[in-house]
C-alpha cells in the first residue's frame, strides 16, 4: 500500500535512517492534464528534512510545512514528465532518507469514460448489506474495535465487494445498467461504521470489503457485462479516528476543531435573501455529527487533497461516476473547482450531488445552468428528494377527483421546468437513507407497479436502492438498519436464498419479473431516455401521460382509485392521433382506443 517503511544503512558519512513515511498518493500517472501534483508527506519530525527529487523530468514547485512538523506537503512540477521511477530525497544533516516513487503511464481508455445518464438505471448497494463472498475479511484485526454481529442492524454485518462480484450476473439478468455502491473506503471507526461515510483513510478500500484491487477488478467485471460503476465520495468530512485527527496537520485544517459546533442542516441558506451571516457559517462549517469532524476545504491544501483523491480514483479504477455526499455542506468554490478538475481530466463524466432539498427550487438551484443560481455549481446532476417523499404516500392513496394520489405526482411534475437539465436529474423512491418505499410486505402489488412504472418512464435519470425487485421494506423509525436490511442468501447458511427463483415467494418472484421485464424494455430506450413529456390533468381519479421522441412515443394510463373507472379518449385525441388500438407492454394484450376506456381497480397500463 501507500505506507513505506524503510530499513537503510549507513554509507560513507551520510546516514541513511529507518524511517516510516507515508506518501498520499503513492503513485501518480505522467500525462495528465493537471501538470501540479501535491504529494502529503507524514512522518516523524518529516518537516525538518530538505527535500529533493532525483528526476530530471521533474521540478519541485513548492515545499510547505504545517503547524505539526509531522507533515509536509510537495508540489511537483509534472509538465515534462514521462512515466518513470524516482526518488524522493529527504535530508537532515547527515540524515538521509529516500522513497522511491513512480509515474505511471497514463490508460488511454480513461480519457473515453462516458459516465452515467439518462438511458441508465443505477442500483444502490450497501456493500455490507448485501452479501458476503468473503467470510474471512469479517473479524480481521484493525486499529479500532468492533465486533459482526447481522442480529443488531447497527453492527457491520459481513457484506463485501467478492459477494457483490459473485453476484453480477444476478445484476445483469435484472437489467440494470449501473452500480452505485456506497462508499468503500476505510472506515476504521470504533464500532465498525459500516455505512462507509466515516472514511479513516482516503487511498484504501476497507479491508472487510476487499482490497484496491477487488475494486478496480469488481469494475473491470461490471464493464464486461455492460454495467457501469458510481462510487460514493465524501468531501465535507472525515470519520473522528482518521489520523488527522490523532495528529492534526493544522489549525485550520478541519472547523470548529476546538469547540464541537453542529450543523444547522439549513441548505436553504444559500439562496434565502434574509439569511444571516452567522447562519451560513454554521451551516457549512458546523461538524455532521460528532463523529465526522468537518473539513476545511476553504484550506487550499485540504481542497487538492481532496480533488487529487477523486481524481486518482478514477484514473486507478476506471469508475464511471460519482454521487458526492453531502453536497452543499462543504465549500461551495471548492467544489466549483473540483468539478471543473475532474473534467479537465474527463470531459464526458458525470457527478451527481446529494443536495436534500424538498423543493424542487431549491434542488435545481444546485444544477449546472441553473438561472436561479448567479454562482453556477457546474454539477450536472442533482437529486430529487421531493418526489421521493410524495411516491410514498401517491401510489397507496386514493386518488379522488380533485385531491390526493396521482394528483401530487401531476403536480410535482409541472415544476420540472424549473431544472436546466431535466434528464441528469436522478428520480428515486428510496435509498439508504430514507424509509424503504414499502414500509411493511405488501398484501398486493398495485401500488409498488404504478411507481415502478412511473419512475421507470419519467423523464430523468432513474435509481432503485437493493431490494426493490424482492420487496425489502422497512422503517427508518426503527432503526438505520431496518432500512438496510441483509438480502436473505447473500450469507452462507443462510435460510431462504432470495438471489434465486425458487428460493423467493410467489409474490416476489411477480415483482422481479415485473421490474425486470421493464428495466429490459428501458435499455436502450431513447423514448424514454431522452424523449419529451406531455401529460394531462387527472379525469376521475386517472392520470395519463405520454413520452415521445420524433415518430415514436409511449403513452401511460393509470387508474389511482381503488374502483373501476370508465374514461373519455376524446381528451387525449393529440396524444392518440387517430389510433384504433395498441398494446400493453406490461401484459401483452391489444387494446381498443375507441370513445371510451375502461380501467380497473389501480390498473396502469404502458402503450406502444
Amino acid at each position: 500500500m501507500h505506507k513505506i517503511i524503510l530499513f537503510l544503512l549507513l554509507i560513507s558519512s551520510t546516514l541513511l535512517v529507518k524511517a516510516q513515511i507515508n506518501v498520499e498518493p503513492s503513485f501518480w500517472w505522467s500525462g495528465m492534464a493537471e501538470t501540479e501534483l501535491q504529494l502529503m508527506v507524514s512522518g516523524d519530525r518529516i518537516a525538518d528534512f530538505t527535500t529533493s527529487v532525483t528526476s530530471e523530468n521533474i521540478s519541485i514547485k513548492e515545499v510547505v510545512t504545517l503547524e505539526n512538523r509531522n507533515y509536509q506537503l510537495i508540489y511537483l512540477d509534472l509538465t515534462g514528465a514521462v512515466p518513470e521511477s524516482f526518488d524522493l530525497v529527504f535530508t537532515n544533516g547527515k540524515k538521509k532518507i529516500t522513497v522511491p516513487y513512480e509515474l505511471k503511464e497514463r490508460n488511454p481508455e480513461r480519457l473515453a469514460i462516458e459516465s452515467f445518464g439518462p438511458s441508465d438505471v443505477l442500483y444502490l448497494i450497501m456493500p455490507d448489506r448485501f452479501a458476503n463472498g468473503d467470510p474471512s475479511n469479517d473479524q480481521i484485526a484493525m486499529r479500532t474495535e468492533y465486533k459482526v454481529d447481522r442480529d443488531n442492524p447497527n453492527a457491520r454485518h459481513g457484506g463485501d465487494l467478492k459477494g457483490i462480484a459473485d453476484r453480477l450476473d444476478y445484476l445483469s439478468d435484472l437489467g440494470v445498467t449501473a452500480i452505485w455502491l456506497n462508499p468503500v473506503l476505510e472506515n476504521d471507526m470504533e464500532g465498525g461504521s459500516y455505512h462507509g461515510y466515516a472514511t479513516t483513510d482516503y487511498y484504501r478500500v476497507d479491508p472487510r470489503f476487499g482490497s484496491n484491487e477487488e475494486y478496480r477488478n469488481l469494475i473491470s467485471d461490471a464493464h464486461e457485462k455492460g454495467m457501469k460503476v458510481v462510487m460514493d465520495m465524501i468531501f465535507n468530512h472525515c470519520g473522528s479516528d482518521h489520523p488527522w485527527m490523532k495528529d492534526v496537520p493544522s489549525s485550520d485544517w478541519f472547523n470548529n476543531l476546538e469547540e464541537y459546533v453542529q450543523t444547522s442542516h439549513m441548505k436553504e441558506m444559500y439562496f434565502d435573501p434574509y439569511a444571516s451571516e452567522y447562519d451560513k457559517s454554521r451551516m457549512v462549517d458546523g461538524w455532521f455529527v460528532p463523529t465526522m469532524p468537518d473539513l476545511n476545504q476553504r484550506n487550499r491544501h485540504v481542497a487538492k487533497y481532496l480533488i487529487q483523491n477523486s481524481i486518482w480514483w478514477i484514473e486507478y479504477s476506471g469508475v464511471d461516476g460519482i454521487r458526492q455526499d453531502t453536497y452543499p455542506y462543504a465549500d461551495y468554490e471548492m467544489m466549483v473547482e473540483w468539478i471543473e478538475a475532474v473534467e479537465k481530466e474527463y470531459p464526458h463524466y458525470n457527478i451527481v450531488g446529494e443536495a436534500w432539498l424538498n423543493n424542487p427550487i431549491g434542488t435545481a438551484f444546485w444544477q449546472k445552468g441553473s438561472p436561479l443560481n448567479p454562482n453556477d455549481t457546474q454539477l450536472k446532476s442533482v437529486m430529487d428528494f421531493r418526489f421521493m417523499s410524495l411516491s410514498h404516500s401517491a401510489f397507496f392513496e386514493e386518488t379522488t377527483e380533485w385531491n390526493g394520489g396521482l394528483h401530487s405526482i401531476y403536480d410535482h411534475m409541472t415544476y420540472d421546468f424549473i431544472y436546466p437539465d431535466i434528464y441528469n436529474v436522478l428520480r428515486f423512491l428510496d435509498n439508504h437513507d430514507t424509509d424503504r418505499f414499502l414500509k411493511k410486505y405488501p398484501e398486493d402489488l398495485s401500488g409498488w407497479k404504478q411507481a415502478i412504472t412511473f419512475l421507470l418512464t419519467m423523464p430523468g435519470t432513474p435509481q432503485i436502492y437493493y431490494g426493490t425487485e424482492l420487496l425489502m421494506n422497512g422503517n427508518k423509525s426503527r432503526s438505520d438498519g431496518d432500512i438496510r436490511r441483509d438480502v436473505p442468501g447473500g450469507w452462507p447458511g443462510d435460510k431462504s436464498d432470495h438471489f434465486a427463483r425458487e428460493g423467493r415467494d410467489t409474490l416476489q418472484n411477480e415483482a422481479f419479473d415485473f421490474l425486470r421485464k421493464l428495466l429490459h424494455w428501458r435499455k436502450g430506450n431513447e423514448v424514454i431516455a431522452r424523449g419529451g413529456m406531455k401529460h394531462y390533468v387527472l379525469q376521475k381519479g386517472v392520470y395519463v401521460y405520454e413520452r415521445f421522441l420524433g415518430d415514436e412515443k409511449v403513452l401511460v394510463v393509470m387508474n389511482g382509485t381503488s374502483n373501476d373507472v370508465e374514461i373519455n379518449l376524446d381528451r387525449y385525441a393529440e396524444s392518440l392521433q387517430g389510433l384504433s388500438s395498441a398494446t400493453d407492454f406490461l401484459s401483452g394484450k391489444t387494446l381498443p382506443l375507441g370513445d371510451r376506456l375502461t380501467l380497473s381497480p389501480k390498473e396502469v397500463l404502458l402503450l406502444q
